[in-house]
């Protein structure tokens, strides 16, 4: 018989076994049939078939049992006497006996078929095993240091499915390596106000004269003069939108989650360049810095020589105490801060920072912001509690969607994050800005 054609039968032998035995709820044998060879596979096959076929027959004889008991019950009118109850425990137990004796069999060919399949199964060797335990390299080694020339051995290719547990699955690192972020503190410095109008209104006081005085007995008072307008903060809608395939969210929970986080972060990007540069046109934010008053000397101030950024930061302060707005914060680039801290004594001392510790960036007692959204050479020292106030319509709110465009054919979702926010700069004079390189000119004398 054509070798070819009797590997085929006996492949289909051993499927109609393993499915018969999944059929009978045996799943544990018909797993430990599938590697077995050929060879066992015949007895196998041969006591699995005996046992079938007492399984059949008790089978049968249970059947015909249950036909006989129906049948007599049925004339007792389904009154069960002593006699039939009789009847009825002896096929019960005949046919206990016969599944018990089923167990075992089918136990004993579990055991044949583990026994087998661990014969069977080839030992994995590497490519220098098998070169050094081949005939004529074995003799080349015995002849030790005096044997010269070359042997020759044909090994097997090894690959990763012949290795087996040889080949290390590669570790699978949960973290996900995203870009680097910058810091985003602007928005900490100011007062937030939560509401749920598209515009908020607000009274300004526009001119003040203050005529209070000392006044004799029975004189007139001066009257003081006080103006009043209105401002309307409008509330503006930053958003934007990302996709991400099915596959992804089924397969990367994690993903998803990164994605949400890379989302907001994208919002508090331009939210810091919205809320100290938005130009106020179109859908912008009115920003802090078109707003707030330029770096000027106070009158009476003197200046000096030797000015530095430290110098130009103070006389700020000093700009924002003589508009009776007295400076809570600053913010600058992390260029001029790092210029800052490097400042040193006569004798090579760190003149602010510590090299060997942390310390919150303060200067003059104040707090200061460094970051990426304020651009390098600018400062700015302002009240920002009483300056300025950020109103919330809606705070960052991510969704994910299948329903837009062609996502439903193409299996994708789109992320869609946004914020609603207003800005009112109310008082631009508790602001003061200024480029650090003009600044310094300003202090030094003429």
């Amino acid at each position: 018989m054509n070798v070819k054609y009797l590997n085929m039968g006996w492949r289909v032998a051993v499927t109609l076994i393993v499915l018969a035995l999944f059929a009978s709820g045996n799943s544990a044998a018909a797993v430990l049939l599938a590697p077995v060879a050929a060879a066992d596979l015949e007895t196998l096959a041969e006591n699995m078939a005996a046992a079938s076929a007492s399984f059949k027959a008790a089978h049968a004889e249970v059947k015909e049992a249950n036909t006989e008991l129906q049948r007599k019950m049925g004339e007792q009118r389904t009154v069960i006497t002593a006699e039939l109850k009789a009847e009825i425990d002896k096929v019960l137990s005949d046919f206990n006996t016969k599944f018990e004796g089923m167990k075992g069999a089918m136990s004993e060919l579990e055991q044949k078929a583990v026994a087998a399949r661990d014969s069977q199964e080839p030992e994995v060797k590497s490519w220098g095993e098998q070169f050094i335990e081949a005939g004529n390299v074995k003799s080349a080694l015995e002849h030790g240091s005096g044997f010269t020339g070359s042997v020759r051995a044909e090994v097997k290719q090894v690959n990763s499915a012949a290795a087996g547990g040889l080949i290390l699955r590669p570790f699978r690192d949960s973290e996900l390596v995203n870009l680097l972020r910058e810091r985003r503190v602007v928005r900490d410095l100011l007062s937030t106000i939560r509401v749920n109008t598209s515009s908020v209104d607000y009274v300004t006081q526009t001119t003040r004269t203050n005529n209070a005085a000392p006044v004799a007995e029975s004189a007139s008072k001066p009257y003081s003069e006080y103006e009043w307008g209105s401002a309307t903060a409008v509330i503006r809608t930053l958003a934007h939108l990302a996709k991400i395939t099915r596959q992804a969210m089924d397969d990367a929970p994690r993903l998803v989650g990164e994605i949400d986080s890379e989302m907001r972060y994208g919002l508090g990007f331009v939210e810091d360049r919205q809320i100290l540069f938005g130009p106020g046109t179109g859908q912008n934010l009115h920003g802090i810095m078109p707003q707030a008053t330029a770096f000027a000397l106070p009158a009476g101030f003197t200046r000096r020589a030797g000015t530095t950024k430290v110098d130009v930061l103070r006389v700020a302060m000093l700009q924002n105490a003589v508009a009776m707005l007295p400076a809570d914060g600053v913010i600058l680039n992390d260029v001029d801060w790092a210029d800052i801290e490097l400042t040193k004594t006569t004798d090579g001392a760190y003149l602010f920072a510590q090299p060997q510790g942390s310390v919150s960036p303060r200067m003059w007692s104040l707090p200061v912001v460094t970051t990426p959204a304020m651009t390098a050479d600018n400062f700015l020292v302002g009240n920002f509690v009483m300056g300025a106030t950020v109103y919330d319509r809606m705070s960052v709110e991510v969704q994910i969607s299948t329903e837009n465009v062609d996502d439903f054919e193409t299996n994708r979702a789109t992320m869609r994050a946004e914020e609603r926010i207003g800005l009112a700069v109310k008082r631009p004079q508790a602001f003061t800005k200024g480029l650090f390189s003009t600044a310094i000119v300003a202090v030094n004398p003429a």
